[in-house]
């Protein structure tokens, strides 16, 4: 009976006044449960939990529906709130009075503030305090003209349309913070839709995130100045002052106080280690207390964390603590559901016509303006106009720094529920109709499509190689070290190699490309440092021969590839070696696997603007560190069964047979019966071509290897294989009998499949393997016709092998070979 009073009583006393829903809660909790006959929803927690579940539930369905059409998640979460408040299925009593009823609201927007404000923090712990102030004169120039054009007009046109057009007094009030906040361009908001976009390591990218970092820097005197005068409305602007001045004291106090104490912390975690339990709990309830001094001091709770965010350090160990500790649960359910509740508190019904038309009035200029300054802007910096039109649509986007400004002034009865509803509805509306137009507009691969062939076959014999080595891991240094020794640089055909050291991205906002010879970073006693002087100091040794360019690429592996095909693209490079995704230990044995890895390099096999080398480490055979370091021959194996990519692992393996320790073994696979087809007869023209280049040499070995099918071809592998140092062979050939019965256990299929069954741990081989692709131009395959060797249109005899070349034939009895000097 009880219970039943005191469900009547909770339904009963809910009072509206004026922008105000007045709501008599219940003191003294009772438990309800089905086994008591009654409704679980009538318990705050109970109601707490099914409603995050049913908007979480909402919104991952509306974001699945959604993204083919190129919409972000916060579009989704927006209209999961707009469902299920009272702009649709919630004006109905049984969602209205039972999922969320006005005294359940209030506990789950108080329990979603700690995931807006632990977000915050995490977000200012990844910023860039330094770009912030010093972000490079295009930044600065295009973050101001994002910010002071649209404050000026719109602030200058509200102001007169209040004073010329009869409107409401509650928005004659409201209409300069409204028209302020359309002006702000925030650096979550804007990192939020770069990393969404995937565009972070892109020149753009980094713009847009550079800007509005500056950018930022206004903003956030701007808001707190906003926030100071509404929530100080009483106390005049004696309060507000005094509200200003106290955050510049706590700003003070987190600088010179609270972050010696996090840098102590740090100081004590030893390198490569994560951040104690108890230093990270410590952080957190700082965050916490500078949230509740934010709100005492008239200011809005994310100020503090903010500020604390921005003094900290960034990346490990604070920022991976936060990222593996915090990061799931906070912007993967609680940022959300708070985004998802202003949509739920917005209602269109309503919405009048004088409100709409107004401050529909002041959301189009300031789009428009700032649109039009930052692309005028962009235009007079030399940005392509393409690029220019896609900036001016990031920095117009809107999320969820707009949606605290909005809940705040309508919290503190400085918009009403008309208007917060169509401040959120324009949130909504902008980022859905400028989303899609940039994922249509702007393709990062688009700039890495190369006009001109640049692969290793095409190239002239006395042009600089150049090659991009890609390396996330100091154990593959002796190898990559290997493989530029063999590559053979001379005076007449010098090697230039680009060393890109792959970190990923923990703790950090901005993706950043390093160029070490233009800028360092701290790398002296880091795994990145020891790799780039390793092959700086082999530079050096080779003086003359051989350049070396280092540079170090902080990304999340998803983007990756945007660094290493724009660096490959910029740099004119041949070859681009990127690492394997499994990593082998000493004793053969697959040690690790990093998933993240192989997407890299399927991003980068499809938009490289050159050749691409997957190379699959299991460390040099007799571990010497070089090649130089022994007077023992080095190995190396081509297989070549057909195509344009086996024509590419040909050309490398002609440039590494030059070395005086390497020795090259050139295998042929022919499949029997197959002897008068046309492609058989271009394969044996293109071959001679570079057998009669290397006439003489008795370190160029050809050999032919007859077989039926996938499984004489595997046999004959796992025979040689224990042979040599390195085996290249290509990544795609033309689908044939010669591969029957391999493809159907393929573990790697982005390897091709003679590779996949060579980086196969149950193929067990001490040889590391170069898997080549050439490159690809407009998706196709290309001429295999070098343009540096003449065409030859009749294949040699085998009675007129140069001297020092050899061959084996085996015929389909699997008789002894005969040899042929």
């Amino acid at each position: 009976m009880a219970m039943e009073i005191a469900a009547h009583v909770r339904d009963a006393t809910s009072l509206v006044i004026g922008n105000k829903s007045m709501v008599c809660q219940q003191g003294l909790y009772i438990p309800h449960n089905i086994w008591q006959n009654a409704n679980p929803l009538r318990s705050p927690p109970t109601l707490l939990l099914f409603q995050m579940s049913v908007i979480s539930v909402i919104s991952h369905l509306i974001h699945l529906a959604l993204q083919p059409l190129g919409q972000l998640s916060v579009t989704s979460q927006l209209l999961a709130g707009l469902l299920l408040g009272p702009s649709c299925i919630g004006r109905t009593k049984f969602i209205g009075s039972n999922i969320f009823p006005e005294w359940g609201i209030t506990a789950i927007e108080t329990f979603t503030t700690f995931g807006v404000m632990f977000f915050i923090f995490g977000l200012g712990v990844k910023m860039d305090p330094t770009s912030m102030v010093n972000p490079g004169k295009k930044a600065a120039i295009i973050g101001t003209l994002m910010l002071i054009p649209t404050l000026t007009f719109t602030i200058i046109f509200a102001v007169s349309i209040a004073r010329h057009i009869p409107m409401h007094a509650s928005l004659v009030k409201s209409i300069g913070y409204i028209a302020g906040a359309q002006s702000l361009t925030g650096f979550p908001v804007v990192s939020y839709l770069v990393a969404e976009l995937r565009i972070s390591n892109t020149d753009l990218g980094r713009l847009a995130l550079s800007s509005s970092m500056f950018c930022d820097t206004i903003n956030i005197f701007i808001s707190a100045t906003g926030t100071a005068l509404s929530e100080n409305q009483t106390g005049g602007a004696a309060s507000a002052a005094l509200a200003l001045l106290a955050a510049l004291a706590l700003l003070l106090a987190l600088a010179f106080l609270v972050k010696p104490l996090i840098q102590l912390m740090i100081d004590k975690t030893p390198p490569g280690k994560p951040l104690a339990e108890t230093y990270f709990m410590i952080v957190c309830v700082i965050v916490l207390m500078t949230g509740f001094i934010s709100e005492s001091i008239g200011q809005h709770y994310i100020l503090g964390p903010l500020f604390l965010g921005l003094l900290v350090p960034d990346g490990p160990p604070l920022g991976t603590a936060i990222e593996t500790k915090a990061e799931a649960l906070v912007s993967g359910l609680l940022y959300p559901t708070f985004v998802s509740i202003n949509g739920l508190q917005a209602d269109i019904f309503s919405v009048g016509f004088e409100s709409f038309w107004i401050i529909g009035m002041v959301v189009v200029l300031a789009f428009l303006v700032k649109f039009v300054a930052v692309l005028l802007g962009s235009l007079f910096m030399k940005l392509p106009f393409r690029e220019a039109f896609v900036l001016a649509l990031i920095v117009n986007s809107k999320g969820v720094m707009e949606l605290v400004l909005f809940d705040m002034w309508r919290n503190s009865g400085l918009l009403t529920n008309e208007a917060f509803s169509l401040c959120v509805i324009s949130v909504l509306v902008v980022t859905a109709c400028t989303t899609p137009v940039i994922k249509i507009l702007y393709h990062p691969s688009r700039q890495y499509i190369s006009v001109k062939r640049c692969t290793i076959q095409h190239s002239k014999h006395d042009a600089e190689f150049r090659i991009l080595v890609c390396i996330n891991s100091q154990e593959s240094v002796p190898t990559l070290l290997n493989l530029v020794e063999i590559s053979h640089a001379s005076k007449e055909s010098p090697i230039l190699v680009m060393v890109m050291v792959l970190v990923e991205l923990v703790g950090r906002t901005t993706a950043i490309l390093v160029s070490h010879k233009d800028r360092s970073l701290n790398t002296s006693t880091s795994s990145s440092g020891h790799i780039t002087n390793a092959f700086k100091n082999y530079g050096h040794d080779h003086e003359g021969f051989v350049t070396v360019e280092t540079f170090t690429a902080i990304s999340d592996f998803l983007t990756m590839h945007d660094d290493i095909c724009q660096v490959a693209l910029d740099e004119g490079a041949h070859l681009v070696v990127v690492p394997f995704h499994k990593l082998w230990s000493m004793d053969g044995s697959i040690d690790s696997v990093n998933p993240h890895i192989r997407t890299m390099n399927l991003h980068v096999l499809e938009k490289a603007p050159c050749s691409v080398g997957i190379l699959i480490d299991r460390g040099p055979v007799d571990n010497s560190l070089t090649v130089l370091n022994s007077h023992n021959s080095y190995h190396v194996a081509v297989l070549f069964i057909g195509g344009p990519d086996d024509a590419e692992s040909l050309a490398y393996g002609c440039r590494m047979v030059k070395h005086e320790n390497v020795i090259l073994t050139v295998i042929r696979f022919l499949l029997f019966g197959n002897e008068n087809t046309k492609d058989r007869k271009l394969d044996s023209e293109f071959i001679y071509e570079y057998r009669h280049e290397n006439m003489g040499n008795e370190r160029f070995v050809y050999m032919e290897e007859v077989v039926r099918d996938g499984v004489g071809l595997a046999a004959f592998l796992r025979g040689m294989v224990d042979s040599f140092d390195l085996i290249i062979v290509g990544r795609h050939h033309q689908d044939s009998p010669i591969f029957m019965g391999l493809d159907q256990w393929s573990e790697c299929p982005e390897l091709g499949t003679v590779s996949d069954m060579l980086a196969s741990p149950d193929f067990e081989s001490s040889a590391s393997v170069l898997v080549i692709q050439q490159q690809r131009i407009g998706g196709n395959f290309g001429n295999q016709q070098p343009l540096h060797l003449p065409a030859v249109g009749i294949p040699l005899p085998t009675n007129e092998l140069p001297k020092g070349a050899w061959a084996i034939s085996i015929d389909k009895y699997g008789r002894n070979p005969k040899e042929f000097s």
